[in-house]
């Protein structure tokens, strides 16, 4: 299986449709009016999230994603189809972050569905412009650009207990005991090349998540090893299991490596640094029976507050203890860690109202261009403030001034996307 954890995409929703201009003829019907359509709406970008994915694996290949357009409109009133939604499915737990700030815009562990990006308004027909002194408007809306987003997705699993440790250790061994995961286990460090995921029974209706996360060195916080790359998965784990190989059977130093683990947690995070953690001195049925490791182990380890659990995850010896103490510690601490989105969207950068085109049809003045067409986006019509707020970028920008000089009087129609009003200056 190759487990991917991060990656960049970009989306675009599809633009809006053209309104329709036609007029409708009929035999026997005189004078029928305009009846063009309003265009299609455009395509949205939703993330889903997907309880049964586990990996990013699917966007390894495929990093652009474009919804359609809408359909321009028709005569006899008929609307433009609208664009169809892309749908892209990810893990739950999966981050949505904004590639040029790193911002969150979404935790899809907190939603199971997301507009990524929306599609384009469908622009108006010419019916819209009918008034009893217009009565034959030759003109209609364009549609609305779709929006666009650079992203990166970052998947961090969803699990109450981390299983953390050097290599080869028995993080590995200890899931398999506990759980039904499957990972592989052998006796050489990085046999675990990306996380797993067991749900540990501890109890009758009661059990949690566990996630066995492949071994960190000295240096992982810098890139060093595996466990650079898989820090971010403990990130939102309420509780650490911190496995230690008691029996120096390799040669090395328990004491030393509970410090060395600490360090690398700490210079990644030092609120992962803090988590509660319980400590489980592992391999215990291979120490020498005039070893005083263990007793030195545990002496050092619970004088700097930390329960020390006595196993062999291989012999399942004192497994059930260190179950039970875990799933008893987690019911004192909050759920977990959901991110909140603090993306602000940057401000448009307004052009002036020399980049629009501003032209009369009859007796209505429309206004078009690029930046008006993304600012826009952003207003709804249907709230006051938010209206305001468009004529005031719009008096900023001199396009009133320039419709003046054109020749706009008070009392005249200005057309702007879904809007219409009459201008007093």
């Amino acid at each position: 299986m190759n487990f991917v954890d991060k990656v960049t995409v970009t989306v675009k929703a599809g633009d809006g449709g053209q309104g329709a201009i036609a007029f409708h003829r009929e035999k026997y019907v005189a004078a029928g009016g305009p009846d063009g359509g309003d265009g299609g709406r455009g395509g949205d970008i939703i993330v889903q999230a997907d309880p049964n994915m586990s990996t990013l694996l699917d966007f390894r290949y495929k990093r652009k994603f474009t919804a359609t357009d809408g359909m321009p409109g028709q005569g006899k009133r008929c609307s433009g189809k609208d664009g169809q939604d892309v749908i892209l499915r990810v893990p739950r737990g999966t981050l949505i972050r904004d590639k040029a700030t790193g911002a969150v815009i979404q935790d899809m562990s907190a939603t199971d569905r997301f507009v990524l990006a929306k599609g384009g308004r469908g622009g108006w027909g010419n019916k819209h412009f009918a008034t009893p002194t217009r009565q034959t408007p030759h003109f209609a809306k364009p549609g609305l650009p779709g929006e666009y987003r650079e992203v990166v997705l970052e998947l961090k699993l969803l699990a109450d207990v981390g299983l953390v440790g050097f290599p080869n250790v028995g993080k590995s061994t200890l899931l398999s005991v506990v759980s039904r995961a499957n990972p592989k286990i052998a006796d050489y460090p990085f046999t675990t090349l990306f996380p797993n995921l067991g749900v540990v029974y501890a109890g009758d209706y009661n059990s949690f998540v566990l996630a066995d996360i492949p071994g960190i060195i000295e240096g992982a916080s810098e890139g060093a090893g595996l466990g650079h790359d898989f820090l971010r998965h403990i990130d939102r784990c309420r509780l650490l299991i911190h496995v230690v190989d008691v029996s120096g059977d390799q040669g090395r130093d328990p004491i030393a490596d509970f410090e060395a683990i600490n360090a690398e947690l700490s210079q990644y995070s030092p609120e992962l640094a803090a988590r509660p953690q319980l400590v489980a001195a592992n391999k215990c049925d291979l120490l020498p029976p005039d070893s005083t490791a263990l007793a030195d182990f545990k002496a050092y380890v619970q004088d700097r507050g930390y329960p020390v659990f006595e196993l062999s995850a291989a012999a399942h010896q004192g497994v059930q203890e260190l179950i039970y103490a875990t799933a008893a510690r987690l019911k004192d601490l909050p759920p977990v860690t959901v991110y909140e989105p603090d993306y602000v969207a940057p401000e448009i950068k307004l052009g002036t109202a020399d980049d629009l085109v501003i032209r009369k049809e009859g007796d209505v003045w429309l206004i078009q261009g690029d930046w008006l067409d993304r600012l826009v986006s952003r207003v709804n019509f249907a709230d006051y403030e938010s209206r305001m707020y468009l004529d005031r970028k719009l008096r900023e920008a001199g396009v009133y001034d320039r419709m003046e000089a054109m020749g706009l009087q008070d009392g005249d129609t200005v057309s702007i996307a879904e809007l219409e009003f009459e201008y007093y200056g």
